[in-house]
């Protein structure tokens, strides 16, 4: 095995990155890396499709290096990190290629980092076991394997860890609300990937509560909840999310935790119909004496989410509703983030879900490459301490707010 950030120990730090994935997300990662030439040197854009690696290197002021590669194999992913020599790979391609991805970074010597959890092609589940398991291997490898460097899972972990850090004792109850407040004008379209975001949302719901999930059915439970700022009032829905798993793992002390999500009544309306009609399936079926996968064929009929930027308007508002005990008191703090739409089209050419996402995924790796998170294993980002992240937020577009709650409640 070929250590490559071990040969630059006592030279001047290589910050050379490699970004896999070229769709909404990754536009944002190249060009918020692009942005800190000291801290990332060198930065090599991958994906299946070089062409969109090209479009994305000519928004850049700087030098890309784009290169085509296919990250469900293995070997050729291997040849691409030891030609390139990248300290660390920013994966922003298809979660069902996270595992591919590790492997050739065990391979080749390369610190790796995700912004979500691996998933099987063909199983619509979300946990981390796969990835937990490499924690062995990256450790004696001395390699870091930073998981989740997105907003949701990503920041809202950091939120949590933050807050556990300086304002409780013990925390009891996490309520993470994610809420989009933006209109892109179409009556059915995804944030961010169709098949991606389709599965996630009507597979079963799972919360935390005393101790273990519990299973109900998906988007079963509502609630209304009126964000801050006059980002307006929003019907949010139950449904699980992957950093549920870990934080309850890493805060035994929390009761009960729970993901919520904002969904407009046509985006429902859309979502059933399509299910009732068979258009989310998830397994092959035979049309014409071809196999195809009615999801993905439903992807290929919407709208690119990387084409949202100049028509969708509005703001987001993410963040973490905490309650806890601090020095034998009761309290309940909400850290929150708010992004306008127009302003993330107008820094970076993406709407906010794809920046929200991508900014998150840059500082995760700034961190990694600045020494600051490089720890042998696998890790979630709650892990990690959350100070310098946290700062970092305020400093490259996702200024965050805390505020105490007096009357939060979203059992009525």
């Amino acid at each position: 095995m070929v250590r490559i950030g071990a040969r630059h120990r006592g030279e001047k730090r290589m910050s050379k990155v490699m970004i896999i994935g070229a769709g909404g997300v990754g536009n944002v990662v190249v060009q918020k890396v692009a942005q800190l030439p000291d801290v990332f040197t060198e930065i090599v854009l991958a994906s299946r499709t070089l062409a969109k690696c090209d479009a994305i290197a000519q928004n850049i002021d700087r030098p890309i290096k784009t290169v085509a590669v296919d990250a469900d194999k293995v070997p050729e992913l291997v040849a691409l990190l030891l030609r390139e020599k990248p300290l660390l790979v920013i994966n922003v391609a298809l979660p069902y290629q996270d595992l591919t991805i590790m492997d050739a970074c065990l391979e080749a010597g390369v610190h790796y980092m995700d912004t979500a959890n691996y998933e099987p092609l063909e199983t619509a589940k979300f946990e981390y076991s796969w990835q937990w398991a490499y924690q062995e291997k990256f450790a004696k490898a001395g390699l870091t394997a930073l998981l989740g460097s997105g907003f949701d899972p990503g920041a809202t972990n950091m939120f949590t860890a933050y807050l556990a850090k300086h304002y409780f004792d013990e925390i009891h109850e996490l309520d993470i609300i994610d809420v989009n407040g933006g209109d892109h004008g179409y009556p059915f379209a995804t944030n961010f990937n169709p098949e991606i975001n389709i599965r996630e949302v009507t597979a079963p719901c799972r919360h935390w509560q005393d101790g273990e999930f519990i299973t109900t059915e998906a988007m079963s439970r509502k609630a209304s909840f009126t964000c801050p700022e006059e980002v307006g009032t929003f019907n949010i829905y139950r449904m699980y999310h992957e950093e549920l798993e870990s934080l309850t793992q890493h805060y035994p002390t929390l009761r009960r935790a729970q993901f919520w999500m904002s969904f407009g009544e046509s985006y429902l309306k859309h979502l059933e119909v399509l299910g009732n009609v068979g258009m989310t399936g998830i397994e092959a079926i035979d049309f014409q004496g071809t196999k195809i996968v009615p999801i993905q064929f439903l992807k290929a009929l919407l709208p690119d989410p990387s084409t949202l930027g100049p028509r969708t308007h509005g703001r987001t508002c993410i963040g973490c509703v905490v309650t806890g005990i601090k020095d034998g008191v009761e309290k309940t703090l909400y850290l929150y983030q708010i992004k306008d739409h127009q302003d993330c089209y107008k820094e970076v050419g993406s709407q906010a879900i794809s920046y929200t996402t991508g900014v998150p995924a840059m500082i995760g790796a700034k961190m990694i490459v600045q020494g600051h998170w490089q720890k042998p294993g696998v890790w979630n980002m709650e892990q990690m301490d959350p100070d310098l992240f946290m700062a970092d937020l305020n400093l490259y577009g996702l200024p965050w707010h805390l505020v105490e709650m007096n009357d939060f409640n979203l059992d009525h």
